[in-house]
């Protein structure tokens, strides 16, 4: 497999996060010999646009010739590859809010772009969903489907001292500090519900610093964030496998979510982190409880026990793109 070229297509991101995940993928997978070229596609939503990148898509495949194309999102993303791909075959995963519903989106684009979703899963020779839940909404094509969570990169994302940390960021020591990843899309994140439990969680335990990230912050200083804080809390209303939750267990920070995503599975067995009820006065509580006293968690276990690591999934994503170099071009369902 040394030889294999694939071309990853990526949407263009509206912030300075936007698909790291499927970027620091491709670097561990060219660490296990794959060639790895990347297309970024410019727009999904202007036709004028769209065909320009066609011509450039189809210039881009003859100069690098790949033998597999891999769509790191659905909706206009895996609808164009399936369109633009010919017959080479094609790789397609989703992450989230292609299949799920999407509130932050006006509601005709967000029906559009999940029956987009749904027609390039018929096209796609191997299908990766990012949860359990998310393969269960895929109306055909299971057979073809298998779960591979997003990953973390654990050379990045590993345990290092709070208060070197918050001396770095001009944390006080005594403060109690509680991360929420609002990634621009506040309203599937539920950044009202996470303030309110914030605000009940005050009542009980004193001040807390309520850091959101709006994912304009640069990844490089993730980690430390992280590592500084002593608690991530997840609201969302709708996730596929939050990247985020496995980077806050890989720095052993406590993590207190509602039931949502595979975020259940992730926080399985893991000490000092909980799923609450979607109500912001048990979720105040659960962060109190977290916050007095803070501690550590015991998560980077959790992430080499369930091969979060990035390392383990780029392995786990090469047995998919064997399958479908060996698998039959146009087996639709």
């Amino acid at each position: 497999m040394n030889s294999l070229r694939v071309l990853f297509v990526i949407p263009k991101g509206s912030t300075r996060s936007s698909f790291v995940f499927a970027k620091r993928l491709g670097t561990y997978l060219a660490g296990l010999g794959v060639q790895i070229d990347v297309f970024y596609l410019a727009s999904r939503t202007s036709p004028r646009v769209l065909v320009n990148e066609w011509r450039r898509f189809r210039r881009e495949i003859n100069a690098f010739r790949p033998d597999l194309i891999h769509s790191q999102f659905g909706t206009m993303t895996a609808f164009f590859c399936a369109l633009a791909a010919g017959q080479i075959p094609l790789v397609v995963t989703y992450r989230g809010s292609d299949l799920n519903p999407c509130p932050d989106t006006a509601w005709w684009r967000s029906v559009l772009g999940k029956l987009l979703s749904q027609i390039a899963a018929l096209r796609a020779t191997r299908i990766i969903c990012v949860s359990e839940e998310l393969k269960g909404r895929l109306w055909w094509a299971k057979r073809r489907a298998c779960v591979i969570p997003s990953g973390v990169d654990t050379s990045v994302f590993s345990p290092r001292p709070r208060d070197e940390m918050r001396v770095e960021l001009g944390w006080g020591r005594a403060e109690r500090v509680v991360v929420f990843n609002g990634g621009g899309k506040r309203a599937v994140k539920r950044l009202d519900l996470a303030q309110s439990a914030v605000a009940a969680a005050k009542e009980i335990c004193g001040e807390i610093r309520f850091v959101v990230l709006d994912g304009n912050v640069d990844p490089c200083h993730v980690p430390k964030l992280l590592n500084a804080a002593d608690c991530l809390l997840v609201t969302s209303d709708y996730e596929g496998s939050p990247t985020i939750v496995a980077e806050a267990l890989a720095c052993n920070l406590p993590i207190v979510s509602v039931e949502v995503g595979d975020v259940p599975w992730l926080l399985r067995d893991v000490r000092d982190s909980r799923i609450v009820k979607k109500d912001a006065t048990e979720i105040g509580r659960a962060l109190a409880a977290v916050l007095m006293p803070p501690r550590r968690s015991d998560g980077s276990h959790a992430v080499r026990r369930k091969r979060l690591d990035l390392q383990a999934v780029a392995s786990r994503t090469l047995c998919v793109y064997r399958e479908a170099l060996g698998a039959p071009k146009w087996n639709i369902i």
